[in-house]
């Protein structure tokens, strides 16, 4: 950048000028005839202020006569702040503040030079160079190469175009068909377009040019191109010339190798020859001749040869020495075979070329039909085993028969059978001596195998003891083993046993109830020999002989512990005990007494009511003589004291669920005791002096009773039926009354009872009063006749004998006076000499 100019327009260095305009630019751009210019510019003003004017001058000059800048102007801005985007071929890009892009488009060829941009902001003002140059034609890429390339090493290489316009597309193509990065860059530091090419170089790009072309794909011209020299550094490359052209010689004939250096950067130190990758010594000269050759000089040959980058080997050549067989054997797969498996015999001779005929032998006779190299037997048998030998033919002639091979067929042990060497019958518990033995057997036999359990001798392996043999032991088989193991036939032991498993079942399999039919059955496991016979037990007590045992209606005298018993001729097998329970009512009740059924009054007396039940009884009930429920439910009946009402018949009743039964009576007599009786004879001489002073007491009483009477009559015949009654203390024995008479008598009030009778004489008109409507004899009379009678309530207090009636008059014989009312209808019955009398009681 510089100044506008070295003075001011005033005549004086403006320095300040300087010091405030910045840009950033390219410095040159280049293009070509019909291209264009892209010019990215920035500026900035350190006082911040955005620009007024800007001219774009082609080849300007100033003048410093006039103090002002001329030249070509290609763009101007004729306001204030008011740029045009366009003028002419050029468009500026940019803003009045900090870009100042430009594009020309399209750029000629006398657009070369320099271009000034005068930019003024108020009274700051500047110029800024930028140089343009444009040939007639696109100038070539520019190729960017490492300093070294190595072979197979990768490699980057640059094509570099010193241009770059949005407006006018380029593309840069490679020469290599590799794929390539191509990248633009329009910046105020560097325009330009190039392409990337990474690539792994071979020895054969040594040498070969390279070339990055400028095209122009819209008109698919090519525009320019660059072409560099590739210096690939690679070690050496060899090719190896051989005569007889072909490698293939007959033993005793020259063989002739060349070692030709194809390509070497740098230049090659020195040549090596290699035999199927082992250096032969000696030779490390471009040419090897083999005189005579062998055929053990047959093989992969190579030459080798380095530089500074390194060594490399050339293609092998193959050098064949052709010869007849040399002496065949036989190879056997797999050998020795066992019997039944597939066998495969190879001839092995060595020739070249490879032998095309073979004939076998077999125990050195010729097989017929066998030309192969090998032949398959695919089932070996013993028949097989022997010698085979073989020999080889090939274009050169017939080689020689060599050693033979020996086939050893191998199988299991044969024909193995397992003996018994007790005398039979074997019977349950017996020892048994087995033994294994078999035929032949390759290789021999080395062990025994059993499937039982027993004892082996160490001096006898092919024997087996088997101590107390079981009675359900199995068939026994042994095997014969050496490599592999032949079992015998399974030998049965035949074990001869009494029966097993004795059981017994019964019908039916719920409970048993007395009366019901029961099937008793014996069953057995096995048996051998199966000829068996069977018996019934019973509490340890034979019954009879049979399978089956039956009860038509059993009963309860048939339970216990029965027994199935099984025998044969080896044995005798009982069942487990069988417990036979027949569940039946309570039965044959009885009453004990304890300690006897004769006790005296005042002792503890026990009764129990035994039974038979099954189940138990569960529920007891007690009853007397009267065969009255005594509410008693336990199984004894306890009497403590025993009276002298305890004495009579008993009996008991008891239930379980099934039923209920009862017992007969059992009678308890009960004794007077010794006090008892005294008490008793003092209490009848009582009664006898009772009845005497009663008798004189009545005789006293009827004639009181005569003057009653006669009292009665008068009161009956008084128009308000009143009476008396003399007051009694004596108890009278009460007489015998009559149908219309009613009684009441205390006991407890013996000492101050006073009796009253009542009489109504009925007339001929009259119904039965209603007091005495308690009879039997007057229920039925008439009862539309009110015979409503009230009584007056007689109690007797201490000082007078009654509540109603008090004495105004003593009386030696203290009589009361009490009146009865008699509501109703008709005239009073007359009197009497029959009186009767009601009894009151108070």
């Amino acid at each position: 950048m510089q100044p506008d100019t070295v003075f001011s327009e005033s005549g004086r260095r403006d320095w300040s000028s300087v010091a405030s305009w910045t840009f950033e630019h390219p410095k040159t751009l280049y293009a070509w005839d019909g291209a264009c210019v892209w010019i990215p510019c920035h500026y900035s003003i350190v006082n911040r202020h955005s620009i007024d004017n800007l001219t774009v001058y082609h080849n300007y000059k100033y003048d410093n006569s006039t103090k002002s800048y001329s030249g070509t102007i290609l763009y101007k801005n004729l306001k204030i702040r008011d740029f045009p985007p366009r003028q002419g071929r050029v468009r500026f890009l940019g803003n009045s503040r900090y870009n100042c892009t430009l594009l020309i488009n399209p750029v000629k060829v006398n657009d070369s030079g320099q271009l000034g941009l005068r930019m003024t902001s108020k009274e700051d003002k500047w110029m800024e160079p930028i140089g343009l140059n444009i040939s007639e034609t696109a100038p070539p890429p520019r190729i960017e190469l490492p300093p070294e390339i190595r072979e197979l090493r990768d490699v980057t290489v640059t094509c570099l175009l010193n241009f770059a316009c949005f407006e006018y597309q380029v593309h840069l193509q490679w020469s290599l068909e590799e794929p390539a990065v191509t990248s633009t860059c329009l910046s105020t530091k560097t325009v330009s377009t190039q392409s990337t090419l990474t690539f792994q170089p071979q020895w054969t790009h040594h040498g070969k040019n390279l070339t990055c072309q400028l095209w122009d794909p819209t008109e698919q011209q090519l525009l320019s191109e660059e072409t560099v020299w590739l210096d690939v550094k690679h070690a050496p490359k060899l090719k190896i010339q051989v005569s007889p052209t072909e490698a293939t010689v007959t033993e005793g004939e020259s063989v002739t190798m060349t070692c030709q250096i194809v390509s070497s950067n740098p230049r090659h130190q020195g040549v090596s020859w290699l035999r199927d990758g082992a250096p032969l010594l000696g030779e490390e000269t471009p040419t090897l001749t083999l005189p005579q050759v062998t055929r053990k000089m047959s093989g992969q040959y190579q030459c080798k040869a380095h530089n500074d980058v390194g060594s490399e080997k050339s293609e092998a050549v193959d050098l064949q020495v052709h010869y007849a067989p040399e002496p065949s054997s036989v190879q056997i797969f797999s050998s020795p075979a066992k019997e039944g498996n597939k066998v495969e015999l190879t001839c092995i001779s060595l020739a070249d070329p490879p032998p095309t005929n073979y004939t076998w032998y077999y125990n050195g006779l010729e097989m017929p039909g066998k030309t192969d190299r090998t032949f398959q037997i695919s089932e070996v048998l013993l028949r097989h085993a022997g010698e085979y030998s073989c020999l080889a033919e090939n274009s050169l002639g017939p080689g020689e028969v060599g050693q033979g091979a020996d086939l050893e067929v191998q199988y299991p042990p044969k024909e193995v059978i397992t003996v018994i060497q007790n005398r039979t019958p074997i019977r349950e518990g017996d020892s048994v001596i087995l033994s294994c033995t078999y035929n032949s057997s390759n290789p021999r036999v080395t062990r025994y195998e059993w499937n039982h359990l027993g004892f082996q001798d160490q001096l006898l392996p092919a024997g087996l003891t088997i101590r107390k043999v079981a009675w359900d032991t199995g068939p026994v088989k042994c095997a014969a083993c050496n490599q592999w193991c032949l079992w015998s036939p399974p030998v049965n032991l035949d074990v001869q046993y009494a029966p097993k498993d004795v059981s017994v079942q019964v019908t039916p399999h719920n409970e048993i109830r007395s009366g019901n039919p029961v099937l008793l059955q014996c069953d057995f496991l096995s048996s051998r020999p199966t000829d068996v016979r069977f018996f019934w037990k019973k509490n340890g007590i034979l019954l009879e002989e049979g399978k089956k045992l039956s009860f038509d209606a059993i009963s309860p005298e048939d339970a216990g512990i029965y027994h199935c018993l099984v025998n044969n001729s080896i044995g005798q097998t009982s069942s487990k005990a069988w417990v036979l329970q027949v569940l039946y009512a309570p039965r044959s009740l009885r009453v004990s007494i304890s300690p006897k059924d004769r006790l005296v009054e005042g002792r503890k007396a026990v009764l129990t009511c035994e039974s038979d039940a099954n189940p138990p009884t569960s529920h007891y009930t007690w009853f007397d003589w009267n065969n009255q429920d005594l509410r008693h439910y336990d199984q004894t009946l306890r009497l403590d004291p025993v009276t002298l009402q305890h004495s009579g018949a008993y009996w008991c009743q008891g239930t379980n669920r099934l039923g209920r039964g009862q017992s007969p009576p059992t009678t308890l007599t009960v004794y007077y005791s010794s006090a008892t009786i005294s008490r008793r004879v003092a209490l009848g001489v009582g009664l006898c002096l009772a009845t005497f002073l009663l008798a004189i007491w009545g005789v006293k009483l009827q004639r009181s009773w005569k003057r009653i009477q006669r009292q009665q009559g008068l009161q009956e015949s008084s128009s308000g039926q009143s009476f008396f009654v003399r007051n009694v203390k004596a108890r009278r024995i009460p007489q015998a009354e009559g149908p219309h008479s009613l009684g009441c008598y205390n006991p407890v009030m013996e000492d101050a009872v006073s009796y009253a009778a009542l009489r109504f004489p009925l007339g001929e008109t009259d119904a039965p009063r209603p007091g005495d409507a308690g009879t039997s004899e007057t229920r039925g009379l008439s009862p539309n006749r009110d015979d409503t009678v009230t009584y007056s309530v007689v109690q007797k207090r201490q000082v007078g004998d009654y509540e109603n009636v008090t004495p105004e008059v003593l009386e030696d014989e203290g009589i009361h006076y009490s009146e009865l009312v008699r509501f109703g209808f008709g005239e009073p019955p007359l009197a009497q000499e029959g009186v009767e009398y009601v009894t009151l009681k108070h």
